[in-house]
């Protein structure tokens, strides 16, 4: 299902909630608890300061926002201090983009619509999010929870939000190499091709033993032996590096293959999203998403009937 939150919303509630004790209080004539409240202000002080002395706020991520209770949250971070409208969107943008360039997160990252239309979208072949400019959203997925605690933080003033390019995102498939780990196979091979030499020469020498031409005695066993077990070890990691690069390749080619799917170096969308509602934004695009991860969820689920029925 697709999910919709306000980063403002639980900073709402316990306004509304404390006005209603108040309310009720001055209803039965009585007056507040003055001492409660300075207890409660001076806990909140001292939250603040144990908050404070726990995580370094200079480098303040997702992982440390998620450890954090909403207690903490209230405490440490004023709501009305929050950025919103056109600049969080652009602080989003520039947040996603960064990460996608990073390959921290997979999506296709556009900004569409305008004035009250105006949307970051972000989708991937496993979902999609998007973010409104009360910093609300909407989506499913794995990109879903990449993108919440980014929101949260690009909301803070005191948090710093990179400088990318316009067309920082997803590299272009053909510009996928074949893997990443060639160095490394190549300083294994070489190794493996040490390692051999060592037992062809030890072969050797122990089948000159053999033929008389050196006399070894006893030696001979242990160079057979040592031969044998380097031989082992050159194979094997020869079959270790031959493993790696085939893994290498499938995993590029798995990874182009995403690359494709959500349409990245072409200039053109996937054809199953809709073109009309990218174009407006706002609250047909919403809707537009919404029907689609719908039909979706549905297609699967009668795929899963129908091979539940062949079985």
């Amino acid at each position: 299902m697709a999910d919709s939150r306000d980063p403002t919303e639980e900073a709402a509630d316990a306004t509304d909630s404390a006005s209603t004790d108040a309310e009720a209080a001055e209803s039965d004539g009585t007056e507040p608890d003055a001492g409660a409240g300075e207890t409660e202000t001076l806990s909140t002080e001292e939250l603040r300061r144990q908050v404070e002395e726990q995580y370094d706020f200079d480098d303040f991520g997702p992982a440390e926002m998620a450890e954090m209770s909403a207690d903490e949250w209230e405490a440490v971070f004023d709501a009305d201090s929050w950025i919103t409208g056109s600049e969080l969107l652009d602080r989003v943008e520039d947040e996603l983009r960064s990460n996608v360039e990073r390959r921290e997160v997979f999506a296709v990252v556009e900004r569409v619509g305008e004035g009250d239309d105006d949307r970051v979208v972000a989708y991937s072949d496993e979902g999609y999010v998007i973010v409104r400019p009360d910093g609300s959203i909407q989506g499913t997925g794995t990109i879903l929870r990449d993108v919440e605690p980014m929101i949260a933080l690009c909301a803070m003033e005191e948090s710093d939000v990179p400088d990318v390019d316009d067309d920082a995102g997803l590299p272009h498939p053909d510009t996928v190499p074949e893997g990443s780990g060639d160095f490394g196979n190549r300083m294994l091979q070489v190794v493996a091709g040490a390692t051999t030499l060592s037992a062809v020469i030890f072969l050797l020498v122990w089948g000159a033993g053999v033929v008389a031409l050196i006399g070894l005695g006893f030696g001979g066993a242990i160079l057979v032996t040592r031969g044998l077990f380097f031989l082992f070890i050159g194979f094997f990691l020869f079959l270790t590096v031959a493993n790696a690069r085939l893994s290498d390749r499938m995993r590029s080619e798995q990874y182009r293959d995403r690359l494709r799917a959500v349409g990245a170096g072409s200039d053109e969308r996937p054809s199953f999203l809709p073109e009309e509602a990218f174009e407006a934004g706002g609250r047909e695009l919403e809707e537009a998403m919404e029907r689609i991860h719908r039909e979706a969820i549905e297609e699967a689920d009668e795929g899963s009937e129908l091979q539940s029925g062949d079985r």
